[in-house]
């Protein structure tokens, strides 16, 4: 009798454990949705993962495929160029054009003053005028916890350019709950990027690559005084990251 009722325990027992690990399995995922941290702690770990980035890379080059949309519901490109970007800190960012397309206004009054615009403001002397942390941004999270963005977890915040400038958006940022990287920004540049264009309501799109953040994806409409409504997207790819030894 006394082996038959150990025997009747074992599936009581295997079962009683799988509920226990899947109860506490969802009260994990319950807790780290309702995980809080303060303005101040979510601040300074942003701008802790934002230098990592910065002293991790040594140096990257990706491939940048820019399309340029008249209107914002047009499916066609008016023009496109792919360009090789190199960038290193210490000489900021280098373009080959690999190909061009399209519109030649377009391309010239579009596509060519982004690509010098980047140049300028990843120039060693002015790139920190350009990271997404609280030196260029006033910050404020949002109290309720971490929401979900596109599959991740991750917390949101308010941001304010502390200066008015085109690579300045004044909107929303979202970071991984995880490590506070960089997951996706999205706003309205707080300066018109020329004397031919209005502000521009800006989306980038961040993944983990090799450990670091890299933009994969963005996206900028504005209003032009020669094509009238534009839309400009970037797709990165094809990264390779040389990160920086050990100390």
């Amino acid at each position: 009798m006394r082996i038959g009722k150990s025997a009747n325990r074992g599936p009581r027992s295997k079962c009683g454990a799988i509920a226990c690990v899947f109860l506490f399995a969802c009260t994990g995922a319950h807790s780290a949705r309702g995980q809080q941290i303060d303005n101040a702690a979510a601040i300074a770990r942003i701008d802790a993962s934002v230098k990592a980035r910065i002293d991790g890379i040594a140096q990257y080059t990706d491939t940048e495929h820019y399309k340029v949309f008249h209107g914002s519901e047009a499916t066609q490109p008016i023009a496109e160029m792919v360009v090789k970007t190199t960038y290193r800190p210490e000489t900021g960012k280098h373009y080959d054009i690999l190909s061009q397309s399209g519109s030649g206004i377009a391309l010239k009054f579009g596509l060519r003053p982004l690509l010098d615009n980047e140049k300028a403001i990843n120039e060693p002397d002015k790139v920190a005028m350009s990271w997404i942390n609280s030196a260029n941004y006033e910050m404020a999270l949002n109290p309720g916890g971490p929401v979900a963005k596109e599959g991740r977890m991750c917390w949101e915040l308010a941001i304010k350019p502390r200066r008015k400038a085109p690579n300045l958006v004044d909107g929303t940022l979202w970071v991984n709950a995880s490590d506070f990287s960089i997951a996706r920004l999205e706003g309205l540049s707080s300066k018109s990027p020329s004397m031919w264009s209005g502000p521009a309501h800006v989306m980038r799109q961040y993944m983990k690559m090799d450990g670091f953040a890299m933009a994969t994806h963005a996206r900028a409409e504005t209003d032009s005084m020669f094509l009238g409504k534009i839309v400009v997207t970037i797709d990165y790819e094809d990264y390779l990251i040389q990160p920086r030894p050990s100390r």
